[in-house]
Formats: C-alpha cells, sequence, structure tokens
C-alpha cells in the first residue's frame, strides 16, 4: 500500500539559472590555488611527514591509500596537489559526500560554485538551480548501466563540454581508473531538492560505491587511511566497511590490523591521542578522535593527527611527498 501521509509536490518548486546566482568561489575570474601549479611549502609539521613516509611504503607494496574527505577541500583549491598525488600513485581510493560531486561539477561547468546560505534560504530559492540538478540526470543514466555515484560523475565530466574540467578532481581520477565513492544521506544536498532526484538510483548508486570502497579496504592492511575535514560521512562510513573486510579476513586467516590513519581537522585535540575522550564530553562525538584515531588502531596500527585548515595541510603532505 502506498504511504497514507500527504508528500511535498516538487512540481510546484520554480528553479533559477546558475547565471542569476551570486558565487561565493569564482574560480574562472580569480586567481586561487585551484588554477595554479602546487608549490612547496616552507615546512611539514612531523604528522604529515610521517604519514607521507606511510603513503609511500604503502604504494611500493600495494596497500590501499585512501582519502576520505568534505567538501571544504575542494572549495579550498587543493585540487592540483591531490591530482598530482593521484597521478604519482599516492592515492588509490578518494571517498567523499554528496556535497564534494556538487562542487566538482558547478566548478567544471562554469568555474564557480558556492552560495550564501543565510542570502538564498529566506526566499527558499536556496539550491534550486537548473544546472545543477543536471547532476540527477547524470546518476541516473549511470545507475542504469551499473555505475556508482562518483564514476557516473567523472566520466561524464572527462568526456562531456565542461569548460572547466581542468578544476574537476573527479574527471582526474576517472581518468586514472582510481574509484571515486560518494557516500550521500538523501535529504542533505541541494539536488534531493529538484523535481528530476530519482531515490532509488541514487540509493543503488551510492550503495554501490559503499562497496566499491570496502572492496578497497580490503588492501588495508599496511595502508594508509586518511580523512581530511569529515565529522560524520569518513568516520561512519570507514568504521562499518572496515567491520565487513576485518569478517572476512578472520574467516580466511587474515588480518588486517597493521595500518595508518590520519585525521586533519580544525578541532583542538590533545597531544597524546591513544585514549579516547571520556563519555559526557563534547570531544566524545567528534567521531574522527574515537572511531579513526583511537578505536579502530588500537591492536597494531598507529595513527596521526594535524590541525590545520585544508589550505596548509593537503599542501604540506604534498611536500613531503616529494621525492619519495
Amino acid at each position: 500500500m502506498p504511504t497514507r501521509h500527504r508528500l511535498f509536490d516538487v512540481s510546484r518548486l520554480r528553479l533559477l539559472p546558475l547565471a542569476e546566482r551570486t558565487h561565493d568561489l569564482d574560480f574562472a575570474l580569480t586567481t586561487c590555488p585551484a588554477k595554479t601549479t602546487p608549490a612547496p611549502t616552507p615546512s611539514v609539521r612531523p604528522a604529515l611527514a610521517a604519514v607521507a613516509q606511510r603513503l609511500a611504503a604503502a604504494k611500493r607494496s600495494g596497500a590501499a591509500r585512501v582519502l576520505m574527505m568534505g567538501a571544504h577541500v575542494l572549495r579550498s583549491g587543493m585540487q592540483p596537489y591531490l591530482k598530482d598525488m593521484l597521478a604519482k600513485g599516492f592515492i588509490s581510493h578518494i571517498a567523499v559526500n554528496g556535497a564534494c560531486l556538487i562542487h566538482d561539477f558547478e566548478l567544471a561547468l562554469i568555474g564557480a560554485t558556492t552560495e550564501s546560505v543565510a542570502r538564498y534560504i529566506k526566499d527558499g530559492q536556496f539550491g534550486l538551480w537548473t544546472e545543477t540538478g543536471r547532476i540527477n540526470n547524470i546518476v541516473a543514466r549511470g545507475n542504469a548501466e551499473g555505475l556508482g555515484l562518483g564514476e557516473s560523475l567523472g566520466r561524464e565530466i572527462a568526456a562531456g563540454s565542461y569548460p572547466h574540467k581542468a578544476l574537476s578532481l573527479v574527471a582526474a581520477a576517472y581518468e586514472l581508473d582510481v574509484p571515486v565513492t560518494a557516500h550521500i544521506s538523501i535529504g542533505q544536498d541541494i539536488i534531493h531538492q529538484h523535481p528530476n532526484f530519482d531515490g532509488a538510483a541514487f540509493g543503488a548508486a551510492s550503495h554501490r560505491d559503499f562497496l566499491i570502497y570496502a572492496a578497497g579496504l580490503e588492501r588495508l592492511e599496511g595502508g594508509v587511511v586518511m580523512n581530511f575535514g569529515s565529522a560524520v560521512m569518513a568516520p561512519e562510513v570507514y568504521l562499518k566497511a572496515l567491520a565487513m573486510v576485518r569478517n572476512v579476513a578472520a574467516q580466511e586467516g587474515r588480518q588486517i590490523r597493521q595500518f595508518t590513519s590520519l585525521v586533519c581537522d580544525l578541532h583542538d585535540l590533545p597531544e597524546d591521542l591513544r585514549a579516547e575522550p571520556p563519555k559526557g564530553s563534547a570531544a566524545y562525538y567528534f567521531r574522527p578522535w574515537k572511531t579513526m584515531l583511537v578505536r579502530t588502531v588500537a591492536d597494531g596500527g598507529e595513527s596521526f593527527y594535524c590541525r590545520a585548515r585544508h589550505n596548509e595541510s593537503v599542501p604540506e603532505l604534498w611536500t613531503a611527498l616529494q621525492g619519495l
């Protein structure tokens, strides 16, 4: 039986073209890191220097080198650094949230992205931009062919007519055959508001991406998993996938214990991260700490934390990798 409750009629929505939106980030018109050649930093934090060594060792052994991130990494213009790390084999998998796909697509299409929530929520125009909704059609086509979210968008941008596709990390990964998986929560991204959003297609494609991600974690022994700025998606997806691969490994007489985790964020964490924060404290609910830095490496792995902005931590990690 269908639901007994009234549904919102999305056909009543008014969508406007992106040309009428004021963009907070206009990479097409301004000088920004995303349009420049990577440049070495004068210094590198010890945690990032150590992780660079682990990444180089993982590359040599063929172990997983997983980058998980929130959308602010792209909004910080870190694409050239990440694309170079991809090209040199220091990243074997990228896991993102839905917002990353949206920013990547808009940057490739118009060279700009990011709207003011405070400005556009007042009259209900927030997120309702015609061209951005094209992502829904791209995903629906890709899902029908058995692709995940990241692969669908990467293929589209790499092969399509996108004036600023050089800004696309997703397209660069697709061309290098590096998986980009997107892990969404329906209702959380602006394209979910659009009349052409297909929840079944997105659910199936994101689930497919989760299984691709889990398959990548099967090579995590001796590898590295990194989280740049994702407080919920990264630790939660990683936790469940790690449980899956450890379950299978145990049945096969293997272990996935010896690996490195890195978290880069702005939280002020203590120097000693071997113990998780006490229950009842606000820090206890910062999942990257207890999940990625403590619990999942407690029986053989090691973890590092770097308190820095993305436009500091990513270039420093790239700098530390030079020559390795």
